[in-house]
């Protein structure tokens, strides 16, 4: 194989998942269709079943997100400047779950990178990627010996990707400190408020923080708003998003935090489906989100660079390093790595 087979295959596949952005989507004319759309659509309306966060509207989302940056200009334009492996090297990745299909810009780097990768998937999202693989191997057969899965211990490889919680993350530096790694760890992202947003800006902040029911490392745990902050129109912006608290894990984390907190005498905020609670702390429990007043940007400025190692990024209509529009935390182009760090730099320079 070589990278340009490797992008039409992958541009293939985009088109193709392209469709299932909703229910009703329209069908594109793809030989793909008569051996895999069924399948497909099988596979989301029953995820659910299998991992009770992966609702139909959240697994369509994620699907369509990826597919946006699977085409053959942009997967060549990004990938230009990097280098192909000629001896391929075999990279042990080990998939984080929380959202659906998490780990498939490991995979896109890894197959453009010219390795081989030996996947672990999370129990908790292990339908799609072996079903997209499926789809790589029926448009080119040498796939079958690019992407290996397996559920035991992992051995014979040259470098290893792994993606978990902070607690899993000192066990993988330390098991795998022998090998090549990137290693990472639990990340949040979040919003720094002027005061003069809209009721429709907040509304686009509502998709960082619910998306995903906010799982994500890219949704949105914390906002700062300036002194004297009045959260009516925040509150009124976001009732659209009440459908979370109709999924039964949302709602069983939404009555815990509420009556520990209410038990424990705190003030918080609340809407019905959203907690909101005063605390420096960047990460916040799902259906709850933490806030933090300032009246200094600058002063602002420099303690989110001190706590840069926990946030993923940021959520603004102010101008911060590595930042997004309010709304747009969670669509990352391809270059928008994990972590700040260039996945398909490490592979390439293995």
């Amino acid at each position: 194989m070589n990278r340009q087979k490797i992008i039409q295959a992958l541009s293939c596949l985009g088109k193709f998942m392209n469709q299932f952005q909703f229910p009703d989507s329209p069908r594109d004319n793809t030989d793909l269709n008569d051996l895999f759309y069924d399948e497909f659509q099988t596979t989301i309306t029953s995820a659910k079943i299998y991992n009770g966060w992966f609702e139909e509207r959240s697994v369509r989302r994620s699907i369509f997100a990826l597919s946006k940056w699977l085409k053959e200009d942009t997967l060549s334009t990004w990938s230009f400047e990097y280098k192909w492996n000629p001896v391929p090297k075999k990279i042990a990745i080990i998939m984080a779950g929380n959202i659906p299909l998490v780990g498939f810009h490991d995979y896109v780097c890894g197959l453009i990178s010219g390795n081989h990768m030996l996947i672990k998937l999370s129990k908790e999202d292990k339908l799609f990627l072996p079903l997209m693989t499926k789809v790589l191997i029926h448009l080119d057969s040498s796939f079958e010996e690019r992407v290996e899965f397996t559920e035991g211990v992992l051995k014979d490889f040259d470098a290893v990707i792994a993606t978990g919680s902070d607690n899993s993350a000192r066990y993988f530096d330390h098991y795998f400190s022998s090998y090549p790694h990137l290693i990472r760890k639990n990340r949040n992202s979040v919003a720094v408020l002027t005061g003069d947003e809209s009721k429709e800006d907040l509304a686009a902040l509502g998709d960082d923080i619910f998306a995903y029911f906010g799982l994500g490392c890219r949704n949105v745990s914390k906002v700062y708003v300036p002194d004297g902050y009045r959260f009516e129109l925040f509150f009124e912006a976001l009732f659209d998003y009440k459908y979370v608290v109709d999924n039964k894990k949302y709602a069983n984390n939404f009555d815990y935090h509420r009556a520990l907190y209410l038990m424990g005498g705190h003030d918080m905020l609340e809407n019905g489906f959203l907690l909101l609670k005063e605390d420096t702390a960047v990460s916040s429990p799902i259906s709850m989100l933490h806030y933090e007043t300032y009246n200094n940007l600058e002063v602002l400025k420099k303690d989110l660079i001190s706590k840069s190692e926990s946030i993923q990024c940021i959520v603004s209509s102010i101008d911060f390093p590595n930042s997004f529009n309010l709304g747009q935390a969670q669509s990352p182009g391809v270059n928008d790595y994990a972590d700040g760090v260039d996945t398909l730099a490490f592979l390439s320079d293995l």
